[in-house]
């Protein structure tokens, strides 16, 4: 019975396999049926899908096909068009199209109209770019349609999938470079293809030739200047420190179409068209829409998993996650095709500020000055709240890049210079006064007309606040020019290089000419600034955050130059009624004295060291004793002082002892902590007399307390300039005096 059942089992085991086979068998027989049922109907469908059809017609017809009365070019010509215009076209019709219309097989007049609609969908394949071009040596192309097939590949330049092949023939596109006609768009190509190996000293020649042949053209200039990044030997030509744009933006023709494609795709298309095209909304034409200022997501010019980055194993920086993997592959990382997404990820800021390749700052200047001369000068500014955001957002993501590479761009500093005559100190406040303190030194020619002279007209109309805002931009600029004197200052001291992405060298008294004109505007604005608001306490801390500045210039940043404040800041300060503005002064005061007792001694034992005037010496002994006879010596108002008042005014003014008012036990800053001291040391007494705190010892116990109080500035002033030997007497008559002069 066992042997029966275990042929039973064995025999359904048997048929369960052969069954399971058989359903498989047919499954598959099923599945592959499907599959094939499936092709055919996707074959079919495609076979009579008309724009297939007409791809197939343009990809087909021969050269030499009549135009005239052709009801299938026609027909066909249309549906291509509308394709194109409405949802942009597929890599495989813009390969098709673009030969089409370069092969010139029905004449130049339908070449020009397929160019006019080539619109891409998603990318443009290099080698239809690369076959488009091999057309212009035919020399049978009109020039105004090889001019309208340049601007095309400009403004499809970053939405090319690849440019290795394109820069393969790099000195096949250069040879068009003396065509009067091309030559703007061809050097604006070359410019965009340009690398150090494409640079060779017979092509500097010819640019340098065609220079001479056509003037300082813009565009001639840009291109050289690229070249002398690369080369700096080879280009001989001294070309100007700033340019303005020598490439204007060729996408008027196909501005609309782009953009009307890109919102249909909802943002499908990797590239950064839509930074330097502007679509007005038809809503209200009147509001400007920000399209220059959304930052592309990073996309490298060549595709990851191409055979010619596997081949030269580079790495794309979107393939990048962390910093460490940064670190890993610094030799190997392919630069973006849009620099400006460089601005939008901290990895790739790193790596900019690694490399430092002059020519990707080149570019981002060219791409910076376009976005923002666009957005905030050639438009009004009544847009709606979406569009300030977006501003807001694109101006913090810029103030952010600058203040990590630890310098700003020659495009910004350009852009401002123009902005500040139309700004009306509003708008984007602490944005524009962000970028304002990032410029360069400028030279103290044109530092007036470019800075000075607006900044004035504003500050002059404008609010407190925005006048403190004004001065703490002008104190952050000056901090960051000392900063750039004291890190880029070449041991010889004569010449400085202040930004390399502005090429301006500037010796070291042009240095000190700037800073000295920005102080004494500085010094200009804070005398107005304090009469307009009635000495503002505020306004007066901020002016006096500056002279902190400037009072250290010589042992804290090295720059031989020592400048005093106007009386205008000086007396205000002094007078003030918040100690906290004369502790400051106190300070400011002891620094000074640190600086130029540091500078004498050095230019007596060195013979090298600058020439202090004796203007200087002046201003400072005279600010220096005013202050110890006013605080501590109580010779207010007498004769001989700086600031005299006629006896007899005195004496209708019915003010007891007036020259002791601004001592340190009667100034007005200062009278809350002498009635304090005064309670606690005489706390029986009912009637309350300042002058008994200028006896020996009370006065040496009130002095101590001031300083535990906090006012470490005055306490710094005391120890250096007053002689503690002598100590006051009551009323001031037996005063201390300065050590020094």
């Amino acid at each position: 019975m066992e042997l029966a059942m275990a042929k039973s089992s064995n025999l359904t085991r048997t048929d369960l396999d052969s069954s399971f086979e058989s359903q498989l068998s047919v499954s598959s027989r099923t599945s592959y049926r499907s599959l094939r049922l499936a092709e055919k109907e996707r074959r079919k469908n495609q076979t009579g899908d008309p724009f297939v059809l007409a791809l197939k017609y343009f990809s087909e017809v021969k050269a030499g096909t009549p135009r005239a009365g052709n009801d299938i070019l026609k027909r066909n010509l249309v549906l291509v068009e509308r394709v194109g215009l409405s949802r942009g076209m597929p890599p495989e019709a813009i390969s098709v199209m673009l030969d089409f219309a370069m092969s010139l097989r029905m004449g130049g007049v339908t070449s020009v109209r397929v160019l006019k609609f080539l619109i891409p969908a998603t990318v443009v394949p290099q080698e239809a770019v690369v076959r488009a071009v091999s057309w212009l040596c035919v020399g049978k192309i009109a020039i105004s349609t090889q001019v309208l097939f340049l601007r095309w590949v400009l403004t499809v330049f970053d939405m090319i999938d690849s440019k290795d092949h394109i820069r393969a023939i790099y000195g096949f596109i250069f040879s068009f470079v003396t065509e009067e006609n091309l030559s703007p768009y061809i050097c604006h190509l070359l410019y965009l293809l340009t690398r150090r190996e494409s640079v060779q000293p017979f092509r500097v020649r010819k640019l340098l030739d065609l220079q001479t042949k056509m003037g300082r053209q813009p565009f001639l200039l840009h291109l050289l200047s690229l070249y002398k990044v690369f080369y700096p030997k080879l280009v001989t030509l001294a070309l100007p420190s700033r340019m303005r744009s020598g490439f204007k933006i060729h996408n008027s023709t196909w501005k609309v179409a782009l953009c009307a494609v890109q919102k249909r795709n909802n943002g499908q298309v990797s590239s950064d068209i839509s930074l330097s095209l502007g679509l007005k909304d038809e809503t209200n034409s009147r509001k400007r829409k920000f399209h220059h200022l959304e930052l592309p997501s990073l996309s490298s010019s060549i595709q990851s998993n191409s055979s010619s980055s596997r081949s030269r194993k580079v790495l794309s920086l979107e393939q990048l996650h962390s910093f460490p993997h940064l670190l890993d592959n610094l030799h190997c990382i392919e630069l973006p095709s849009q620099m400006a997404s460089l601005l939008g990820s901290s990895l790739a800021l790193c790596y900019l500020d690694y490399v430092q390749d002059d020519s990707v700052f080149l570019r981002l200047n060219f791409w910076l000055g376009h976005a923002l001369h666009e957005e905030f000068l050639y438009c009004s500014r009544d847009g709606s709240s979406g569009s300030s955001s977006e501003a807001l957002h694109f101006l913090n993501r810029l103030l952010s890049t600058q203040h990590f590479l630890q310098e700003g761009f020659s495009s910004t500093e350009g852009f401002l210079y123009k902005f500040l005559n139309v700004w009306d100190g509003s708008l984007l406040r602490p944005q524009i006064l962000g970028l304002l303190s990032d410029i360069p030194v400028v030279p103290s020619s044109c530092i007036s007309q470019l800075l000075f002279e607006p900044l004035m007209q504003l500050f002059f109309t404008s609010t407190l606040f925005f006048k403190c805002s004004v001065i703490d931009c002008l104190n952050n600029m000056l901090l960051k020019w000392l900063t750039w004197h004291s890190v880029y200052a070449l041991e010889d001291g004569l010449d400085i290089s202040l930004n390399r992405h502005t090429p301006m060298n500037m010796t070291l008294s042009g240095f000190m000419d700037s800073v000295m004109e920005l102080v004494r505007f500085v010094g200009r604005l804070a005398t107005m600034g304090l009469q307009l608001e009635g000495c503002h306490s505020l306004l007066l801390s901020f002016i006096l955050d500056f002279y902190e500045t400037v009072c250290d210039m010589f042992l804290k940043y090295g720059l031989p130059l020592v400048v005093m404040p106007p009386a205008g800041v000086f007396y205000p300060a002094l007078f003030s009624t918040d100690p906290v503005s004369v502790d400051r002064l106190s300070y400011i005061m002891y620094r000074y004295k640190k600086n130029l007792t540091s500078a004498k001694c050095q230019q007596q034992e060195t013979k090298q060291a600058f020439h202090i005037s004796r203007q200087t010496c002046q201003e400072f002994n005279h600010y220096l004793l005013f202050m110890v006879n006013c605080l501590w010596n109580s010779k207010m108002f007498l004769p001989g002082m700086a600031i005299e008042v006629d006896q007899e005014l005195l004496v209708l003014s019915k003010v007891p002892e007036p020259w002791t008012s601004f001592d340190l036990n009667h100034h007005p800053a200062f009278l809350g902590y002498a009635l304090d001291f005064h309670h606690k040391c005489w706390p029986e007494r009912k009637d309350i007399d300042f002058n008994s705190i200028k006896a020996a010892k009370p006065w040496n116990w009130y002095l101590e307390f001031l300083f535990s109080q906090g006012f470490q500035g005055l306490q710094q002033f005391a120890q250096s300039s007053i002689n503690r030997r002598s100590v006051a007497g009551i009323s001031g008559q037996r005063g201390s005096q300065p050590t020094s002069r």
